[in-house]
């Protein structure tokens, strides 16, 4: 993601008087939300508010920017914290948007307005007149991933591709086999039809909540064949309240506690209620060993994200995405969705008793993965390397 060479963010104190202006008009509905109100809402999350009704009279910078383009989140960002810049096509031919000061603002408006930047004698002096990837990064650290920032026409793109292309930037990269590979085209298809009836995220996450109690007590009871395609839809709903918020852009503080919530503390409850279930369906023999496993996987699941989370706290990324190795590890690490499929398998075989203890050796071995590369890291921290993701494409080898 771009990094201003200035000091300030967009929500420092001295940057308030940075405004948006949209210009012009679109009736081109992307997830029921229409062009300007979805600029508001990008914009107001970076601190960048709408001016009043005479701009060239507010002071400070303004950030203008046609009705009729669509642009990535990372340059949202990149240009609210960047002034004196105009942000073109991929082509450098027309202008969309703009950072400048309230002087400059109308000869800016005159480009904006314009179907193309006609000669180079329309180039303002001081202004730099950036196409996206100059403006922005492929990097994108919050959702883990390498991404392409993209400029595209509301009115000479297909609605469909408008829709693949915001549904690709809120995915995450790093994640698990299942989010990653089965859930984005059915995501895709419930996300658009949640946000066509107006349903927020959080609505989504309480669904999502439901059925992971109702998991949780099947499991428990030891339905398990009854149990899993319910625990399987809480694990796709989890997926959905995620976009959802991302392409309406209604992320918030409270949502983000309610969901994330919900993912850090269900998994050993779900793990335990398997084992309750279980056990009374068990040989002896078996029954000797599912005691213990429960313990394996209870306490690696707390050990796994205390390592996470001091990975992340020694050295500011998080593991996963530190080499191509972590990367692909995540996909398989013993997290929900992992051991989920592994149970799943072995209800296909009537022997939820050994994919239960096949979860507690799969817990072991990815303990083991993430506490010897913490220990790698930390060596080549101590020789003076630097821990850097592979992702990024100015990270040090």
């Amino acid at each position: 993601m771009y990094k201003s060479s200035r000091s300030e963010s967009p929500l420092d104190p001295q940057n308030k008087k940075t405004r948006l202006l949209i210009v012009g008009e679109c009736d081109v509905r992307l997830w029921s939300l229409d062009p300007a109100e979805r600029h508001r809402r990008l914009f107001a999350q970076v601190g960048v508010n709408m001016s009043g009704s005479h701009p060239h009279e507010d002071g400070g910078t303004i950030v203008a920017i046609r009705a009729d383009y669509l642009i990535s989140p990372d340059l949202v960002v990149a240009l609210a914290t960047r002034s004196n810049t105009v942000l073109t096509t991929p082509g450098g031919d027309v202008a969309v948007a703009a950072n400048v000061t309230s002087e400059n603002l109308g000869i800016v408006l005159e480009s904006l307005r314009s179907e193309r930047i006609k000669s180079e004698s329309e180039i303002i002096l001081g202004l730099d007149f950036l196409g996206p990837n100059a403006l922005s990064s492929k990097y994108d650290s919050k959702l883990r991933k390498r991404a392409t920032p993209f400029v595209l026409s509301y009115r000479n793109t297909p609605l469909d591709e408008l829709e693949i292309k915001t549904f690709g930037a809120a995915y995450k990269g790093a994640t698990d086999f299942v989010t990653k590979w089965f859930w984005p085209k059915p995501a895709r298809i419930v996300t658009r039809w949640a946000a066509a009836r107006g349903m927020s995220p959080n609505n989504v996450t309480t669904a999502s909540l439901t059925f992971m109690l109702l998991a949780l007590w099947l499991f428990a009871e030891g339905h398990f064949l009854s149990a899993l395609p319910v625990a399987w839809a809480m694990t796709f709903l989890d997926t959905v309240d995620g976009k959802l918020a991302r392409v309406t852009v209604t992320s918030s503080l409270w949502g983000n506690i309610y969901d994330h919530g919900i993912d850090l503390i269900h998994p050993p409850f779900w793990w335990y209620g398997w084992y309750v279930g279980v056990l009374p369906m068990t040989s002896p023999a078996v029954a000797s060993l599912v005691s213990p496993a429960i313990w394996v996987i209870l306490v690696g699941y707390v050990l796994g994200r205390l390592l996470e989370g001091l990975f992340e706290l020694t050295f500011k990324i998080e593991t996963h995405i530190w080499q191509p190795i972590d990367y692909f590890f995540r996909t398989i690490t013993a997290r929900r969705n992992s051991n989920l499929a592994i149970l799943t398998v072995a209800c296909i075989f009537q022997r939820p008793d050994i994919g239960f203890l096949c979860v507690a050796v799969w817990t072991i071995l990815s303990l083991s993965f993430h506490a010897i590369r913490l220990l790698q890291a930390t060596l080549i921290h101590l020789q003076g390397g630097h821990i850097e993701s592979w992702l990024n494409p100015g990270a040090r080898d």
